[in-house]
């Protein structure tokens, strides 16, 4: 599976920002998928995710009940929801596909969309 993520920009802290990924490929609805992000000068860190179905997900304590993430299996397209928007949320965002069980803690994720970049201005 391909993946392309994209609605990356520049906002104010407080505001809010929806960041898409479309998939390539008949097996998008097999995958779960994911959501991380890299600051700069820091380690890539697990965001958030949810399984096939979007039934369950699952978050980085530090974007619990800010973000959302969802996704559209007819349009081959994960989002996330990004409300309450603060500076320490600057990063560039990945978007991710997993087959694996250990999906819901950042791991085993095999195909990566290229970045986009979130910046939160104080």
């Amino acid at each position: 599976v391909q993946l392309q993520a994209f609605g990356g920009g520049l906002v104010q802290a407080g505001g809010s920002l929806r960041l898409s990924c479309a998939a390539s490929g008949r097996t998008f609805s097999q995958y779960a998928m994911g959501w991380f992000r890299q600051a700069p000068g820091k380690e890539r860190e697990f965001v958030g995710g949810l399984t096939w179905s979007g039934r369950s997900t699952s978050y980085a304590d530090s974007v619990k009940g800010r973000f959302t993430v969802s996704r559209d299996n007819d349009k081959s397209t994960v989002y996330l929801q990004m409300n309450r928007l603060r500076p320490k949320d600057t990063a560039v965002y990945y978007c991710a596909a997993a087959r694996g069980s250990d999906w819901y803690v950042g791991s085993g994720y095999d195909y990566w969309g290229q970045g986009t970049l979130v910046t939160v201005s104080s």
